[in-house]
């Protein structure tokens, strides 16, 4: 009997420890592949128990939570989400989340370690933090400014301060309501099917996402390799430069819309914006000086985050001459976002030093106590001091008296630079209008904001379509509302 008794004890002390070997295997070994298991609804029912954290613009909240009291039961609200879009991006219970609310997740669903109030609480006391606060540096008035001027037009807007990098306005045309893809059901899952198949793509961020040939606000960057590279010493020196222009190796003609750019000074060139000139100058400064300078101010360098991931914007490093003069004019493969385009306006009002771009000034607990900021941080340099203080010479000159005039606000020292790119089919396509600028207040000792917008879909017959028509009037609403 005893022996029997022994046999049975061994055999349960066997099925005891299989038992605690297969409790191991399941909650250790194999715990992450049942936490990704589409069928373990327990992570999302957690992840929506309590109100998220809200996204903040000068001080106040633009986004909030609804309890639906159903079982994922907090859903994401927006104030303004069209404005917004292009800052917060959504947070879906569905799809997912972008832009901000995905960059910035850990902090907003409070899973963040350094939300917990002493290291390792949660692990040891199961407890879930309340999500944080993401501060942006957007200015509700700038960003209200550019939205307004784009009118629902295809296009986009980004504008800085040159001396710290930050986003003050990021807007991308036209919009949605991220509201509508918060929640679960039918109407989010034909929300998301409408948005997808909206030929206008109002998801699609232009201001970060999109890349665009510049035209002639790639001059800027043109015309500082030939500075610094000392092609050009002297700005009302004639530049030997015929009109119209052969490309080189080629026997295709390149034509100005403007009179008087034959053997211009690089003054005149960039005021009236002479394609001639500045294709001839781009090819006579040669492919490294061209591409080095490009990739100072930004091109040709993947990773950029601000913290949303920004697409890379590309000038050519394999060109022949021709390709390379059409290039220096921002044609043939160069292409870049409207947030770069900032960042070259930017660069010259800082003294050419690049700033990196940042949209979130700090996170903070629930209460408001800083878990997390960010500093002003230097890229590179795009340009010596000396080429940056000529530049913006030179992009005075076009407000005040070039193709940039519309730009003009009254005491203020602006600087722009205009642009009509072409594209299409045999550059069949209505041509994008750009401008870039930057405005200093008087009494300032640097500017205190650049921008960048570009307009699709300029609303004007192909032959008056300019950067100086159709985009100058709304870069100067932003910078009159950054300046107030």
């Amino acid at each position: 009997m005893t022996r029997h008794i022994r046999h049975a004890a061994a055999f349960c002390a066997l099925l005891l420890v299989a038992l605690l070997v297969n409790a191991t295997r399941v909650q250790i070994v194999d715990s992450a592949a049942y936490d990704d298991n589409p069928a373990n609804r327990r992570t999302a029912i957690t992840r929506f128990d309590q109100p998220r954290g809200d996204i903040l613009v000068d001080g106040r909240p633009i986004t909030g939570s609804k309890d639906t009291g159903q079982q994922l039961r907090h859903e994401r609200t927006y104030r303004n989400g069209p404005l917004y879009a292009p800052v917060t991006g959504f947070a879906s219970q569905v799809y997912g989340t972008t832009f901000l609310e995905h960059a910035e997740d850990d902090i907003l669903s409070g899973t963040d370690p350094m939300l917990a109030p002493l290291p390792l609480w949660n692990d040891i006391t199961r407890a879930q933090n309340p999500g944080g606060e993401v501060v942006t540096t957007v200015r509700a008035a700038v960003q209200q400014a550019a939205y307004a001027g784009l009118g629902g037009k295809k296009g986009a807007v980004a504008a800085l301060d040159p001396a710290t990098g930050e986003v003050l306005a990021l807007v991308s045309t036209p919009s949605y309501d991220p509201e509508r893809l918060a929640g679960t059901g039918s109407a989010v899952t034909g929300a998301w099917a409408g948005l997808n198949a909206d030929p206008d793509k109002p998801m699609l961020n232009r201001a970060l996402s999109q890349t665009y040939p510049p035209g002639s606000t790639f001059k800027v960057v043109t015309a500082a390799a030939a500075l610094d590279a000392g092609e050009i010493t002297d700005l009302d020196a004639d530049t030997r430069s015929p009109d119209p222009y052969t490309l080189p190796g080629t026997t295709t003609s390149l034509a100005n819309e403007v009179e008087g750019c034959a053997n211009a000074s690089l003054r005149y060139a960039f005021q009236w914006s002479c394609n001639t000139v500045f294709a001839k100058l781009g090819a006579d400064t040669g492919q490294d000086a061209m591409a080095g300078t490009a990739k100072k101010f930004g091109f040709d360098t993947p990773g950029l985050r601000i913290p949303s991931p920004v697409a890379t914007s590309t000038f050519d490093t394999a060109m022949d001459d021709a390709q390379l003069a059409l290039s220096a004019i921002g044609q043939y493969d160069t292409r870049a976002t409207p947030l770069q385009m900032a960042m070259v306006s930017a660069a010259v009002a800082g003294g050419g030093s690049v700033k990196a771009p940042y949209l979130v000034d700090r996170t903070t607990t629930d209460d408001g106590d800083t878990v997390a900021s960010t500093g002003t941080r230097t890229l590179r340099q795009a340009m010596n001091p000396g080429t940056a203080v000529r530049l913006r010479e030179l992009m005075t000159d076009v407000v005040e008296k070039g193709t940039g005039r519309n730009a003009a606000i009254e005491g203020v020292t602006v600087g722009g630079k205009t642009g009509t790119a072409q594209h299409g089919i045999g550059n069949a396509g209505t041509p994008y209008a750009w401008f870039i600028a930057w405005a200093q207040k008087p009494g300032d000792a640097e500017p205190s904001v650049a921008v960048a917008v570009v307009v699709e879909d300029a609303s004007a017959d192909r032959s008056d379509i300019s950067g100086g028509g159709s985009a100058a009037p709304i870069a100067k609403a932003v910078m009159e509302a950054a300046l107030r």
